[in-house]
């Protein structure tokens, strides 16, 4: 068997299209196309199939592609005894991550790393949680976060949880709920809301807020960007969530613990296994869950 072959079929499985795979591996479509071929008659049998006007996997492709991963990983395992003999690990590291996130454990990260001969580099990248299989493609690791344990549509993916946040309801200074310790769902009936996309993590809660109260909320504005949702309900334009440790104090907002509904995000690391194999990058993930547990520290203090 071709490695190379394998291979092709892995990221025709994690891209989704011949497009995509051309675009990310610097080739055009075409030869994308050929080399399908050719893997077609290194295997002797048919490897995809017309689906309208994409390919897709056929059976055959697609247990091949799952396959690859295992050999992928064997040879990460290898890569990574080799940097063993060699000493202490070495080598890049990319990062794309939820700029949230990132201003979490970025920083404490980046110093961690300095003088180890462990280069991180970093992309911030705020998309919605489907589509995190696509990033891990590109990038050793994704940092984004979920509702759920395991953001949906990682099963291909390692994913590990390195912190969870509270999520609190922002209100202007002057807001009637302003001057509360806590608010509930009831509380929030009628209110104008700034939401985020549709498909992000943070519209789960809204809908959670929704079925517990039994009334919508009315979503003025769909915002991804924390910074302009907090100037957005310092001005009165709506209420909100926001992440309690990336918040910033400002005298014209004021954020309230949601008493009757579960609202803390799981911040998570993923990435391919293959890559979580190599030395350097288990050394950053060793250190993303060691920064994330002392946030839960902070927040076990904060809470008493």
């Amino acid at each position: 068997m071709d490695v190379r072959h394998l291979d092709l079929l892995r990221e025709l499985a994690d891209r989704g299209t011949v497009t995509a795979v051309a675009a990310a591996t610097f080739r055009s479509p075409s030869a994308v196309s050929q080399q399908l071929q050719t893997a077609e008659r290194a295997f002797g049998i048919p490897l995809v199939e017309p689906d309208g006007r994409r390919l897709r996997l056929t059976a055959a492709g697609r247990l091949l592609a799952d396959g690859a991963v295992e050999v992928a990983a064997t040879m990460g395992r290898l890569q990574r005894e080799l940097d063993d003999l060699h000493g202490e690990p070495t080598g890049p590291v990319s990062i794309a991550a939820l700029p949230s996130a990132a201003e979490l454990l970025i920083p404490s990260l980046l110093v961690r790393c300095a003088g180890t001969g462990i280069a991180v580099t970093l992309a911030d990248a705020d998309v919605a949680e489907a589509d995190y299989p696509h990033l891990a493609a590109d990038y050793d690791l994704v940092i984004g976060h979920s509702l759920a344990e395991v953001p949906a549509g990682a099963d291909r993916l390692v994913a590990v949880r390195v912190a969870t946040e509270p999520l609190d309801v922002a209100v202007p200074s002057g807001h009637r709920l302003a001057a509360r310790s806590r608010v509930s769902a009831a509380d929030l009936v009628g209110e104008a809301w700034i939401g985020v996309p549709l498909g992000y993590p943070f519209d789960t809660v809204r809908v959670a807020i929704e079925n517990r109260s039994g009334a919508p909320l009315d979503v003025v504005q769909r915002i991804r960007d924390n910074r302009v949702v907090e100037a957005l309900v310092a001005a009165g334009v709506g209420c909100a969530l926001l992440p309690r440790f990336t918040t910033r104090p400002r005298p014209d907002l004021v954020t309230l613990p949601l008493a009757d509904v579960r609202s803390l995000r799981s911040i998570v690391a993923l990435g391919r296994l293959d890559r979580l194999e190599r030395a350097a990058v288990r050394v950053v993930m060793e250190a993303l869950i060691e920064i994330g547990a002392t946030l839960g520290r902070a927040a076990v203090t904060e809470s008493d």
